[in-house]
């Protein structure tokens, strides 16, 4: 189950009001944007905790890569503007940095 921050909660409730969005595709891609959003804020968690070796990194790291990659592909499809340009550009510079940092120092694990 995903608990929202009441503040979230509120802005998904306007969105999802009969009449506010133009399409079906439009409250899925709300959702989704939700969703991501939070995952990323879990990955970021999982990034502060680490690993307790070399072989733990490794793996939260390679959760963080996979998890960048898929945010990247809704706000990617969901959104537009700056907001897409900014929050695309995050994801994808962190999934570049962890991504380097797995083929440098995890090769083998």
């Amino acid at each position: 189950m995903i608990l929202f921050h009441p503040r979230t909660a509120l802005v998904l409730a306007v969105l999802l009001a009969p009449g506010s969005l133009h399409a079906q595709g439009e409250a899925a891609c709300a959702r989704d944007v939700l969703v991501a959003g939070s995952m990323q804020r879990q990955a970021i968690d999982q990034l502060e905790g680490g690993g307790d070796d070399e072989a733990s990194l490794c793996r939260v790291w390679r959760r963080h890569v996979e998890t960048m990659r898929r945010i990247a592909g809704v706000y990617g499809r969901c959104l537009s503007g700056p907001e897409r340009t900014e929050r695309l550009s995050q994801v994808q510079a962190s999934e570049k940095e962890f991504a380097g940092l797995l083929r440098s120092r995890c090769r083998g694990m």
